[in-house]
């Protein structure tokens, strides 16, 4: 499925506001198919292990801290070109430098807490999707 498929994250803070709404149909307004979508609650220890490759970098523990602050909601979305798609539909980490109209300009409250998280490579989001779905929970099929 390399290039169809990315994960999602709806972060605590967006979540807490109750955006979830607003940002799903956002990404299905961009094209995108729900394959499987889950609300969960990570422990700091899912949320170190799920930014392992951030460890060394200075905001790690501010990021575990956010991420396991209050639930999310994670979701595995398909279409053609979903990394690049998904990643412009989303904008700059930064929300200040975010393009108009994107998921992190509209939503973010702060880099730190930028509102939702999108894979950034097929290898990532292979990984990210295992992460919180078994292969039964989700369709692997052409968008």
């Amino acid at each position: 499925m390399a290039g169809i498929k990315t994960l999602t994250m709806i972060k605590p803070g967006a979540v807490h506001k109750r955006h979830i709404g607003a940002i799903f149909n956002m990404i299905e307004e961009a094209g995108f198919r729900i394959s499987a979508i889950k609300s969960v609650k990570m422990t700091d220890e899912e949320a170190e292990e799920f930014y392992a490759e951030h460890k060394e970098k200075p905001f790690f523990p501010e990021l575990v801290d956010f991420m396991s602050s209050g639930p999310i909601v994670a979701a595995i979305l398909l279409k053609e070109n979903a990394i690049e798609d998904f990643r412009k539909l989303i904008g700059s980490t930064d929300p200040l430098q975010a393009k108009e109209g994107t998921i992190r300009k509209l939503f973010a409250e702060s880099m730190s807490h930028n509102a939702i998280h999108g894979s950034d490579s097929d290898e990532s989001a292979d990984r990210e999707c295992s992460f919180f779905f078994s292969k039964k929970e989700f369709l692997e099929k052409h968008p």
